[in-house]
């Protein structure tokens, strides 16, 4: 028999988000969440040990004298939610900003005035590494509480060589602290700072011969993403850019055609990044090279409804050109300050058209493979980490169609129940 220090028994559904190794789930895959019903789970040591029907789970699994189990019955299991884009570092907040884009002032406008980015940069600067980290460990808890176990990274608030680095260390010491898993990404070209604002070729000259070979060196980040948008970084600026991180052996990632179609998609492709984000305006061109390139599409729904765009990224035509979808958050200050992947998965039901099965999919395993992490988390499979969701909640479906609220019961991490009830577990 197995031993097992963990077990959840009697899930109504338990969706295992198995199979198909070979890459993230594109076209009609990302509907088989491959749900077992009336199923249980085992784990030791923090991993999957043992999947089955709930009436083998006797014979199967020898619980070990100090085996927590959970009560599943009527409730739905699943995997930890992965989320693949956020800025989770920084000082200070916009709310302020909020209320000019409803008086109608757009995103270019309040940078231009001052606003946006440039507003975080100066008070992250300002901002010390414990500020930052307990600002940051809040998010965190929060994200835990409504499901997320594994959360994307970036800096870009810092935009010179020392902030920058401060913000990537941030980062390391929250994931060495944990409970939950954090993947560094390095954007110091996020926007050009006020003080490089006549010589942005400079910035670009700063950022590959000192901030990359820097980040490298040190090992602070996995990826290297570049905002390439209008008035931002051309997309001569980011192919510069991203070749010096892919040289250093920086991973890509690109965001792409946000506010403009300016080619960033075609770029995210012809550079093979991992990622594309954003992708409001990529056109059809950028998104059939994307599915031939294999490069993971990650929609952010909720900053097109924060941002009052009346636009969001075509999901449905991405899914039916073979672009494999993530989703996230894109949790930040200025244009999507929610820490809710459930809220973002309702968005892209709601105005994106995906299904719920499909949203499920881009939060967990397809965001896992956005972020290099499939071997780990994702998918509820023997031999991974056992991160685990109990949903309050009889099917899958009430994840996207009941929004508003956290149907999150019982938050498991490595084997450990970290949060429940909404709350973060000391």
């Amino acid at each position: 028999m197995i031993q097992a220090d963990l077990i959840v028994e009697g899930a109504a559904e338990l969706l295992t988000v198995a199979g198909n190794a070979s890459g993230p789930r594109r076209g009609t895959e990302m509907r088989d969440l491959g749900i077992l019903r009336r199923g249980s789970l085992a784990a030791r040591r923090g991993k999957i040990v043992w999947i089955g029907p709930t009436g083998d789970l006797l014979t199967a699994i020898r619980p070990l004298a100090f085996c927590k189990v959970i009560d599943a019955y009527g409730k739905t299991v699943m995997p930890g939610l992965v989320d693949p884009h956020t800025h989770l570092v920084f000082a200070g907040s916009r709310e302020n900003e909020f209320a000019l884009r409803i008086q109608g002032k757009t995103y270019q406008e309040i940078a231009a005035g001052g606003g946006g980015i440039n507003a975080t940069v100066a008070a992250t600067r300002a901002a010390s590494k414990a500020d930052l980290t307990s600002s940051a460990r809040r998010t965190l808890d929060t994200m835990l509480a409504l499901g997320t176990t594994t959360v994307e990274a970036k800096s870009g608030y810092g935009l010179d060589l020392v902030n920058e680095i401060k913000m990537l260390e941030v980062i390391r010491a929250l994931e060495e602290t944990g409970p939950m898993t954090l993947v560094p990404t390095f954007m110091g070209a996020h926007e050009v700072p006020p003080e490089f604002r006549q010589n942005p070729e400079a910035y670009v000259d700063l950022v590959i011969t000192r901030m990359i070979p820097m980040v490298a060196s040190r090992k602070l980040a996995r990826f290297c993403d570049v905002f390439c948008e209008t008035d931002v970084f051309s997309v001569a600026q980011t192919e510069r850019i991203l070749q010096a991180a892919q040289a250093v052996g920086l991973e890509l990632r690109v965001h792409a055609d946000e506010l403009t179609d300016l080619g960033g998609a075609a770029l995210a492709a012809r550079m093979k990044a991992r990622t594309a984000d954003h992708l409001l305006f990529a056109n059809d061109d950028g998104v059939r090279a994307m599915a031939e390139a294999g490069v993971i599409a990650v929609l952010l729904p909720g900053t097109a409804y924060f941002l009052h765009m009346q636009r969001y990224a075509r999901a449905r035509d991405m899914i039916e050109a073979g672009v494999a979808v993530a989703l996230a958050t894109d949790f930040n200050p200025g244009s999507c300050m929610t820490e809710s992947l459930p809220l973002i998965m309702n968005l892209a039901c709601t105005q994106m058209r995906m299904l719920p099965a499909e949203a499920i999919t881009a939060a967990t395993i397809n965001a896992a493979w956005a972020l290099g992490e499939q071997d780990c988390v994702g998918s509820l499979e023997v031999g991974k980490q056992a991160d685990v969701l109990v949903l309050d909640a009889p099917t899958h479906e009430h994840l996207c169609y009941h929004f508003g609220v956290n149907l999150v019961d019982t938050v498991i991490k490595n084997g450990k129940v970290v949060a429940e009830a909404g709350q973060r577990l000391n």
